[in-house]
């Protein structure tokens, strides 16, 4: 039975019931929606609204509900309207008149955004700690690789050389913001919307606070046309999930060209690769392409949520009902894509040697060619086109910095002796790089080391 059937004289139309329903994606908030009316109930029974006994009734009623739709002794209903519709009238169905008190002083609309953000609670939690586990491993691998020399790309062009744990750690940083995002989403969204009715508040003599409290809440909102509008909290996460998968699709990008034969700097295990089924020789990196690909429609979640609010006056309006399958799949993917993810990560091999050779071929220690002129006394701008020119001169006689004999240096500048050879060594290159944030093993390490324990304290 429709909640609001008092006013109608026709059924609804069955079409336009099943495009109305919810139940099939909402029904996921069945433990919020019955945890919400605990609480309701017990303030009412509190403040003198219902009768105490019946108040207790009614929450012993529904955590039987909620032991039975665990077990699966009890089924959810599919033709029910939403699982706020279906729980009041299996409630009912059970104690009778009783349960029909349950909904005194509250709205669907209250209720609704009660339910969303208690299960979008949950699940910040849930990715918190996902994303928190990925910055450990992330650590891990570069704390043991904070010494393997490989080529820094810009343009994706070799540039200057790095290791490959100082690269790790770039992404470390990316999640550990990622990760005060969602914190942020999380604590902006503790608040308690029960309470604002319709959206006009009631004239119950509710006691708001202590809703909140028995729900966990920071406190409870404080208009209520706001409280039952307000999908900033949906939007909010969303965007912060949506950010940390473009921060996995741009490392699943990278891992795809490090497993390929043209890089060859990392190998997945078999765990995490797949084959082709005509090619015999092929591993492939399905899950970094997967991560890639699903980033778009976590992107199109976002997009859908902006675009479904930017037009709606207050107070609710049932456009808001499309806010929950976007949010829903913009959690479930990076759930899903972290899941996959991290196991990745933690198993691949790393191939140092691959790395190193293709450090030495790519002039990437040119930089360092020019800062040892400047030592010697030479203006930066003079030094960079000397060792320009030195370039140019390798590239055309097929000779590298370390290869080049010292005749050839001291051609193109006197200042050039025999310890250029140790100021461009790939190791002296990296090793000398020791400020805050360089690359240098040292501080790799002493990063790794204070992210790690960084994540201690948030477990704590």
């Amino acid at each position: 039975m429709k909640l609001w059937t008092g006013r109608f004289h026709k059924e609804l139309d069955k079409t336009t019931n099943d495009f109305n329903s919810s139940i099939s994606f909402d029904s996921r908030m069945a433990r919020e929606d019955i945890t919400g009316s605990i609480a309701h109930a017990t303030m009412l029974g509190s403040c003198g609204v219902i009768d105490k006994a019946e108040a207790d009734a009614i929450c012993k009623g529904l955590e039987g509900i909620l032991a039975d739709l665990e077990s699966g002794a009890l089924a959810i209903d599919p033709n029910a309207e939403d699982i706020h519709t279906f729980i009041e009238a299996e409630l009912t169905a059970r104690l009778g008149d009783s349960g029909k008190r349950l909904h005194t002083a509250r709205s669907r609309n209250d209720q609704v955004a009660l339910d969303v953000r208690l299960y979008l609670r949950g699940q910040c939690e849930t990715l918190r700690g996902q994303v928190a586990e990925l910055v450990r491993v992330l650590c891990k691998q570069a704390k043991e690789h904070s010494g393997d020399v490989m080529p820094g790309y810009t343009h994706l062009q070799r540039a200057q050389p790095i290791t490959f744990g100082h690269h790790l750690m770039a992404y470390a940083e990316m999640f550990l913001r990622d990760l005060s995002r969602l914190e942020d989403a999380q604590r902006r969204m503790n608040v308690c919307p029960l309470g604002s009715g319709a959206l006009a508040g009631t004239t119950y003599p509710l006691d708001r606070e202590m809703t909140a409290s028995l729900l966990g809440f920071d406190g409870p909102t404080h208009n209520s046309l706001d409280g039952v509008s307000d999908r900033d909290f949906c939007m909010e996460l969303a965007s912060a999930i949506a950010i940390c998968m473009v921060h996995l699709s741009r490392f699943s990008e990278e891992i795809i060209l490090w497993c390929s034969w043209e890089f060859k700097f990392i190998e997945l295990d078999d765990a995490f690769s797949t084959g082709s089924s005509i090619m015999p020789q092929k591993k492939n990196p399905d899950i970094a392409e997967l991560v890639r690909g699903k980033t778009g429609r976590v992107v199109g979640d976002l997009t859908t949520l902006l675009t479904m609010m930017k037009g709606l006056p207050l107070a609710y309006n049932k456009d808001m009902q499309e806010d929950k399958e976007a949010i829903f799949d913009a959690v479930d993917t990076l759930h899903m894509c972290l899941t996959a993810f991290i196991p990745m990560l933690d198993t691949m091999r790393v191939l140092p040697e691959n790395m190193r050779k293709a450090a030495a071929r790519g002039f990437i220690n040119a930089t360092d060619c020019a800062d040892y002129l400047v030592g010697k006394g030479l203006p930066f701008r003079d030094a960079y086109k000397v060792t320009g020119a030195l370039v140019a001169y390798c590239i055309d006689h097929d000779q590298t910095l370390e290869t080049l004999p010292l005749e050839q240096y001291k051609e193109h500048h006197e200042l050039f002796d025999q310890d250029v050879y140790e100021a461009i060594s790939l190791d002296r290159c990296v090793n000398g790089r020791k400020v805050l944030g360089g690359p240098a093993p040292e501080n790799v390490r002493r990063e790794a080391d204070r992210v790690l324990a960084m994540m201690e304290e948030k477990k704590a």
